[in-house]
């Protein structure tokens, strides 16, 4: 590999040579954290001797994992392609893909847009009666999300829920249930599924979780700012084993803080 100090400072040089154990990145916007990223996956390859389809790089959006991809396979030219580049729910699309019949799915499961889940919500508001001046649709299917977010089944946001004494609060605990058992019913995941389902794989099938735990032995991960609780458990449960997981992130911002991304 062409020599570092002459593409990147100090500190950048620093984050690519410290391989091995968990490592921190905090910078700016327009600091270079991708380039660091990058640069480290053609330093594990070419310098310390990883195998590409040991390294797993994610991102937050296509757009972001394309333009990595594209990084990497100009940096390390052959088997670049082996290396796993992608964001949390295409990355957990390829797994439960290959293992979603173990949760009682089929492994060709459909994966519901807006649209497929407002037409399942309004049929779940007619069985259950919801007077629609006390509960919109948007509005349950907005924290039904925030629940998948935080990892909460229908069962764990109901005993949540209990103690707060809203009838709506109850009546969307409700809704989440008959929604969970119509999309099973229906061998469809909603988006926020492809990561809670991810979880109850590895939760559920050790020898699942014992696979990419060996498979993905470097974990890294970009703009961490933005992983919300059921992502940090995706990424802790593969990075158990070798704990070589470097994080890149920027503390001053978090766009996705609508989608339950916590800095904590």
């Amino acid at each position: 590999m062409e020599n570092l100090e002459k593409i990147l400072n100090k500190e950048q040089c620093e984050a690519v040579r410290c391989t091995e154990g968990p490592l921190l990145v905090l910078a700016g916007a327009g600091s270079g954290k991708t380039r660091v990223l990058t640069h480290r996956v053609a330093y594990l390859i070419e310098n310390c001797g990883v195998a590409p389809w040991n390294i797993l790089a994610i991102t937050f959006t296509n757009k972001a994992a394309g333009e990595m991809r594209e990084r990497v396979d100009r940096l390390v030219g052959m088997h670049a392609h082996e290396v796993w580049v992608s964001t949390f729910h295409s990355m957990c699309v390829r797994i439960l893909r290959r293992y979603i019949d173990r949760l009682g799915y089929p492994s060709d499961f459909s994966i519901y847009d807006t649209d497929d889940q407002k037409t399942l919500m309004r049929q779940i508001f007619k069985e259950l009666n919801v007077d629609t001046h006390m509960l919109k649709e948007r509005a349950v299917l907005s924290v039904i999300s925030g629940a998948k977010n935080r990892g909460l089944t229908p069962l764990e946001f109901r005993k949540e829920e209990a103690s707060s004494g809203d009838p709506r609060m109850r009546k969307m605990a409700d809704c989440y249930e008959l929604y969970e058992k119509k999309l099973h019913q229906n061998g469809a995941l909603d988006f926020d599924d492809l990561l809670l389902k991810a979880v109850e794989l590895f939760d559920t099938e050790p020898e699942v979780l014992a696979y990419y735990q060996e498979r993905f032995r470097y974990i890294m991960v970009d703009e961490y700012q933005d992983t919300n609780d059921i992502q940090f458990r995706l990424v802790d449960a593969l990075a158990k084993k070798y704990r070589n997981l470097c994080v890149v992130g920027d503390d001053d911002q978090s766009i996705y803080a609508f989608r339950g991304a916590n800095l904590e």
